[in-house]
């Protein structure tokens, strides 16, 4: 989907709206040019009328649909079986689902019945990066395991909603894009080639912090909330980030970072003092995918293993999520 296509169709919905031309000029300016939906924008879980039962029951099918697909790329990437994963993270937010992804994969992959199983279901845009703090913690506690890490959301039938008329909703239905990311993470490769190995991890949840991205459910679908102190989260989070990272001890060489939106891109760069195109990765994967959720940051990482960075240099990911909270995990390049 174009952001001409989702404007006109925004047009349409809200004709006569106050404000409306305002608001779709501060939609554009997220930078996203295109975004990827699993279904038409014609369907009636996104410009329709759906209830939450259809929008819920479209946004998880169509989520486990890309997410066997992407843990499946990632088993081949790695040269790995099914059966020799020893451990599965998942991470869903877009439809309430018992069970969700991460009994659902062991089947659909054919992973053995004794996997260690870390689903979440909450965190949203952080789930990358939360992933794969997880997937390090399994690793530390079980030496030389092997992690898949499987993110899926289907942002569309979750919050492109035109129910929704504010400013903020008019930002997200531009912004929000459906996909789904699969990595590995192991103690012991299977592959020869590049590789980020994470050294350290860390995260935290600003305080009283709740109510800045939050979810909200009524008999229309599931919606996406934020308040004006949203924008600056990072900001705030900046202080602890920066007592973990040490900046001016270990310099950061390269980032890959969740790509909420321009804002939180240009806030990062500052407060971590990058410069130069040092966030290209994320800004081409918001101009083309808009915001992924939780696979946005994989996609992010994928780019930059096909733009490498030097051996040894130090590397961050980094995500966020509702209400704000970070992860992060520092480490380096290795050829």
């Amino acid at each position: 989907m174009t952001t001409d296509e989702i404007t006109t169709d925004i047009r349409r919905a809200h004709a006569g709206l106050p404000r409306l031309d305002a608001m779709l000029r501060i939609a554009r300016a997220t930078t996203v040019r295109t975004r990827y939906f699993t279904r038409p924008l014609s369907a009636p879980t996104l410009a329709g009328n759906a209830l939450v039962a259809e929008r819920n029951k479209v946004a998880y099918e169509d989520a486990l649909a890309l997410a066997i697909e992407a843990g499946r790329r990632a088993l081949e990437t790695a040269r790995l079986r099914p059966g020799d994963v020893d451990a599965l993270v998942t991470s869903h937010t877009t439809s309430w689902t018992v069970p969700s992804l991460d009994v659902h994969l062991v089947g659909a992959l054919g992973l053995r019945p004794d996997v260690r199983r870390h689903p979440m279901g909450t965190v949203g845009c952080a789930g990358g990066a939360q992933g794969l703090v997880r997937a390090r913690q399994d690793i530390v506690a079980h030496p030389g395991a092997n992690v898949l890490v499987v993110t899926a959301e289907c942002l569309s039938a979750a919050t492109y909603n035109h129910e929704d008329s504010s400013l903020e909703s008019m930002v997200y239905k531009v912004l929000f894009g459906d996909g789904a990311a699969g990595t590995v993470v192991t103690g012991d490769p299977a592959w020869a080639g590049p590789s980020f190995i994470l050294d350290d991890t860390f995260e935290y949840v600003l305080p009283d912090s709740s109510e800045r991205y939050r979810g909200r459910l009524n008999g229309s679908g599931l919606h996406f909330d934020s308040t004006r102190a949203a924008t600056a989260s990072f900001n705030d989070c900046l202080p602890a980030l920066r007592a973990w990272l040490r900046p001016d001890e270990r310099p950061i060489d390269f980032a890959v970072v969740h790509p909420g939106g321009p804002r939180i891109l240009d806030d990062t760069a500052a407060g971590l003092g990058l410069h130069g195109d040092a966030l290209r990765h994320a800004r081409e994967s918001l101009a083309a995918n808009g915001n992924l959720g939780g696979s946005a940051v994989l996609d992010v990482l994928s780019r930059t293993f096909a733009g490498a960075p030097a051996a040894g240099a130090t590397g961050l990911i980094m995500g966020f999520g509702p209400g704000f909270v970070l992860a992060a995990a520092r480490g380096h390049w290795s050829s």
